[in-house]
């Protein structure tokens, strides 16, 4: 019995992984990185796992890379027999390092959301958070940066930006440019030393459920809050035009693109106003957090902006360190502002309809 042919490039070299099957996997599941899996490129697979294939765009721009894909997992197959190591620094990618800067920004906003009442949290957890998503975008493929480094920079540019909503861009931007800096070639893997595929999906599960678990939370505990951040991100993002009105009205159209989708493929009309008080529900419904600040002044949850407003004030007179001196008279004090302002928060105006 004769062996079936090898399938081999152009250079005659064994070509260790198929194109075709690699393309079967990426119509099957490309945005969750099935065919990254199949090649090897973990890091790929799980940046694919926790963005949905790179929003969508990578995903698609994939339909042309992937013959280069399997080029470079056969030439890293080949490079481990040899236990050659390259020393030549990879070129820069303006892709890879606009990726970065993308993906550096949607984990700061993940972490905005689901972990900001952590202590510490724009001096530690948020440079941190950033700055695993740079280093992620810059381990793809057969190259890296220094992880270090990379934290290093975050951490010293978030105390700059303490406490804004945009702080993840200018972070994720002094990231990206430390990784670009400090990118390098991977290492190749020692001979025989490739890993199982149930090791290997362990290892992406537990990721994805570490980025996963406080954003669930956060929505299912917390929806009210989770819905004014979203509008305050889209608010703050919309003022940087405020001198070109007409690119602001363009941005604000496409942002609301979806739900005007939506109306005209329900017909509006009826639709329309369910949504509406769909979104009105949300909105009323309190958080956790929002019960418990009205537990500290003692309130309905029907209490309108003035009645919060006069029992603030209320006890904040009787409580204050000026009138009741003492550290559990100044805790309390504390705590009746805080509630204050969480339910303040609620009963702002909105800015978009």
């Amino acid at each position: 019995m004769t062996n079936a042919p090898l399938n081999r490039d152009h250079r005659g070299r064994t070509m260790v992984k198929s194109v075709m099957v690699a393309y079967a996997l990426w119509a099957l599941g490309g945005p969750v990185g099935l065919h990254h899996l199949y090649l090897g490129r973990d890091s790929h697979a799980l940046l694919w796992m926790l963005t949905l294939g790179g929003f969508g765009f990578g995903w698609v721009r994939e339909a042309i890379r992937i013959p280069a894909y399997v080029v470079e997992a056969n030439q890293e197959a080949e490079r481990t027999r040899r236990a050659a190591p390259t020393t030549v620094p990879p070129p820069v990618s303006p892709v890879r390092f606009v990726g970065q800067v993308s993906v550096g920004i949607y984990f700061g906003t993940v972490a905005l959301i689901g972990l900001n009442s952590l202590r510490f949290f724009y001096l530690i957890v948020l440079p941190l958070c950033v700055g695993a998503g740079v280093h992620l975008v810059s381990s793809i493929g057969q190259q890296t940066s220094d992880l270090q480094k990379t934290l290093t920079t975050c951490l010293i540019t978030s105390p700059i930006f303490y406490g804004s909503s945009l702080s993840p861009l200018p972070i994720s931007l002094a990231a990206s440019v430390t990784a670009a800096q400090n990118r390098r070639a991977k290492l190749p893997r020692t001979p025989g030393n490739t890993q199982e595929l149930g090791p290997r999906l362990y290892r992406l599960g537990l990721a994805w459920l570490a980025f996963s678990a406080p954003l669930g939370y956060c929505i299912f505990h917390n929806t009210t809050a989770m819905l004014y951040y979203l509008s305050d991100c889209v608010s703050a993002l919309l003022d940087i035009f405020w001198f070109l009105p007409w690119l602001k009205n363009v941005f604000e159209y496409f942002l609301l693109l979806p739900y005007r989708l939506l109306c005209v493929l329900t017909g509006g009309g009826y639709y329309e106003d369910a949504w509406r008080k769909v979104l009105e529900i949300l909105l009323k419904e309190y958080s956790e957090k929002e019960r418990d600040a009205l537990k500290v002044l003692s309130l309905d949850a029907e209490a309108s902006l003035e009645d919060i407003t006069r029992t603030y004030r209320g006890l904040a007179k009787t409580w204050h360190p000026d009138h009741n001196p003492g550290k559990e008279a100044e805790a309390m004090f504390m705590k009746i502002h805080e509630a204050y302002v969480v339910l303040l928060q609620r009963h702002r105006p909105r800015r978009f309809p």
